[in-house]
């Protein structure tokens, strides 16, 4: 009789635990986020998307293939400038549609081509 009671008592101390945890897995309430990676070189930025659907937070994965310093500047944030064949991320978190500036901040960079339009849909 005793050994039903501690067993009864273990499975429902563990019952509840086992249904909280399941209704506040971290997996159910993240919001997804974008990757989009970026190549930049004298002179110009190749994104390999350069939309998203809806607001949300998006990882640029900035990558120098140039010879020279480049950086990568969009929503007000900008990544650290970077020597050639480094890479660095940036994440920028849109909550709101628009069009969305990009560029390099090296003077005369974006005049010469490194720059574009990031829309948010």
């Amino acid at each position: 009789m005793k050994k039903r009671i501690v067993v009864a008592v273990c499975i429902a101390a563990l019952a509840p635990a086992g249904l909280a945890s399941a209704r506040t897995a971290p997996a159910a309430h993240a919001a997804a986020t974008t990757n989009v990676s970026v190549s930049g070189k004298e002179f110009s930025l190749h994104l390999s998307r350069t939309s998203i659907s809806r607001p949300g937070t998006v990882v640029f994965t900035f990558r120098n293939v140039g010879t020279v310093a480049h950086d990568f500047s969009i929503g007000g944030k900008t990544s650290k400038m970077i020597g050639p064949h480094k890479t660095t991320k940036l994440t920028v978190a849109f909550h709101k549609k628009g069009r969305f500036s990009y560029l390099c901040t090296v003077p005369g960079h974006a005049q010469a081509g490194m720059k574009g339009v990031f829309t948010v849909r």
